[in-house]
């Protein structure tokens, strides 16, 4: 059965003439299944179509004329002879056979296509799964650097509190010296032991809530104030330290020390107070001090 040439085909199988000739002269003539894998493979190019300048002879899937043979017409072996003709059933079994390899290249086509979707797809949960990753290194950089910021403004807030009550300390032992060591060392008024109460089986004492904390608010003789929160075990020196290192400047570079006056019942803090905690003054959860104006105006 005579075969049909390599261009015949692939215009049997509908291609352009002048692509099928491209692809036969890009793939140098290496078969029909090398120009098909060319045209699948460019078929989306825009100059597909364009013509291309290719030798002439077989490069083009066609038999070379007598011109072309370098002799003169009716010379040569097959000069006489006429191409096979193909019966219709056998053009039909070959237009089959490359309509089948035709549907089995567009097959792998289609297959390869799907592998590379799938490897795109693949590396790109890869990609978010890094992504994720640093995302969530970053978070536990920032939640580690937020734990360090609390530990040293905890750690910064102790050493300041330290400062404060080494500063007490000093101001306490300045003032003893300044007053001759009569600090501290005022005798306290007897104590007279109350007597037994008779106890009624039917009404017990009301138990007494006790604070941890009591808000001092300190009124300045400018007519500012200072507001501070103490914890009730607090000496009433702390509160006089806090008012002293926060008031202003008095008018005339007054800086005498600091006289705290109870707002009511009116009572004036003696340096022995100022040893004794907020809540032994009953000063406890709250209270209005007032500070004494003692320069001259």
């Amino acid at each position: 059965m005579a075969e049909l040439t390599a261009l015949e085909s692939l215009i049997e199988m509908g291609f352009p003439r002048g692509r099928a000739e491209k692809a036969l002269a890009l793939t140098g003539n290496q078969g029909i299944e090398a120009a098909m894998d060319w045209l699948m493979e460019h078929e989306d190019d825009p100059d597909v179509d364009e013509p291309l300048a290719a030798p002439l002879g077989h490069i083009l899937g066609r038999e070379p004329t007598p011109s072309e043979q370098g002799g003169p017409e009716g010379t040569g072996p097959a000069a006489g002879e006429g191409k096979p003709i193909l019966s219709e059933e056998e053009r039909q079994e070959q237009t089959k056979r490359m309509l089948e390899l035709v549907a089995q290249k567009q097959r792998e086509r289609e297959e390869r296509e799907e592998r590379e979707a799938l490897e795109r797809e693949r590396q790109r949960r890869r990609q978010g799964q890094e992504l994720s990753a640093a995302r969530q290194r970053l978070q536990e950089d920032e939640m580690r650097r937020a734990a360090e910021e609390r530990r040293r403004e905890k750690a910064e807030e102790l050493a300041a509190r330290q400062r404060v009550r080494e500063k007490i300390e000093r101001d306490k032992a300045e003032r003893a010296k300044k007053y001759g060591g009569s600090v501290g060392s005022q005798p306290s008024p007897p104590t007279t032991e109350p007597g037994p109460v008779p106890s009624s089986p039917s009404q017990e004492p009301p138990t007494k809530r006790e604070y941890d904390q009591c808000r001092i608010q300190v009124r300045l003789p400018d007519g500012t104030s200072l507001t501070q929160t103490f914890r009730a075990r607090e000496q009433l020196a702390a509160v006089r330290l806090y008012v002293e290192l926060h008031r202003g400047e008095e008018p005339g570079g007054c800086q005498d020390p600091v006289q705290l006056l109870s707002g009511f019942p009116r009572r004036a803090f003696s340096e022995a107070d100022m040893e004794r905690p907020l809540q032994e003054l009953g000063l406890v959860p709250s209270a209005v001090l007032i500070v004494a104006k003692k320069c001259p105006s």
